[in-house]
């Protein structure tokens, strides 16, 4: 596998998402190492226990980084031993602000730098931007938050047809130049970018997708759709 890889989801995928067989294939390995990274959600006990349901040992080798009870002294090598780094929906806001108080934000560049394959929805897509539209502050709004990790320049929008307010918010932010011109994507949808760059957007569901998202010529905003294309479900 070349490259440096990030698949950012708009949300909504569930463990039996199509999205996961081919976030795995992407790592080349026959029993991937999956590392699920719940910061953003406190490391709550839910969050835990749902991913080893998701990926039990077998086809994957499943483990889980927690930073509010923190087992781990070097986490590098917790990071770097992997072959995903799954991240988890949540609090954006927090999450970042957990993860460098950790270190961990300089570790997961690292990381990416070295192949590791990034990816999460919600939270942990919003993550991997330069900036983005949260809820961390209020459930329900669709605030801008600029200083994410920076590793895709320009911003990221989840949710995009499912919750309300993020399309207005995101045409006005990026209308206004509170955030730079960036990707919206719906649930059930994903980005795989390679080296930053937008490769191939994919979907489970037809009616979802991605586009970009930029000031117009004549003071408004424009969308323009990636290609999109759709994942089957595996056949049992």
């Amino acid at each position: 596998m070349n490259g440096r890889h990030i698949v950012a989801m708009g949300g909504g995928q569930w463990p039996d998402d199509p999205i996961y067989r081919y976030l795995f294939e992407l790592t080349g390995a026959a029993r991937p190492k999956v590392l699920s990274v719940p910061t953003a959600t406190g490391d709550n006990d839910r969050s835990l226990a749902a991913f080893f349901r998701a990926f039990p040992a077998g086809r994957w080798e499943p483990a889980v980084l927690t930073l509010f009870e923190r087992t781990e002294r070097d986490l590098r090598s917790v990071v770097m031993s992997h072959d995903v780094v799954l991240v988890g929906g949540g609090n954006t806001v927090n999450m970042l602000a957990v993860w460098r108080a950790h270190g961990l934000d300089e570790i997961l560049r690292e990381a990416w730098d070295a192949g590791v394959v990034l990816a999460g929805g919600s939270a942990g897509a919003n993550c991997w931007f330069e900036a983005s539209t949260t809820d961390s502050f209020l459930i329900g709004r669709a605030d801008p938050l600029t200083d994410g990790l920076g590793l895709v320049p320009g911003s990221f929008c989840p949710h995009f047809d499912s919750e309300p307010a993020r399309r207005p918010e995101f045409h006005r932010l990026v209308g206004e130049g509170v955030l730079p011109p960036g990707i919206a994507c719906d649930d059930l949808a994903a980005v795989h970018l390679v080296d930053d760059e937008v490769v191939e957007v994919l979907a489970s569901d037809p009616d979802a997708g991605a586009r970009r998202v930029a000031p117009g010529e004549r003071g408004d905003v424009v969308e323009e759709p990636f290609e999109v294309r759709l994942l089957e479900a595996a056949r049992g």
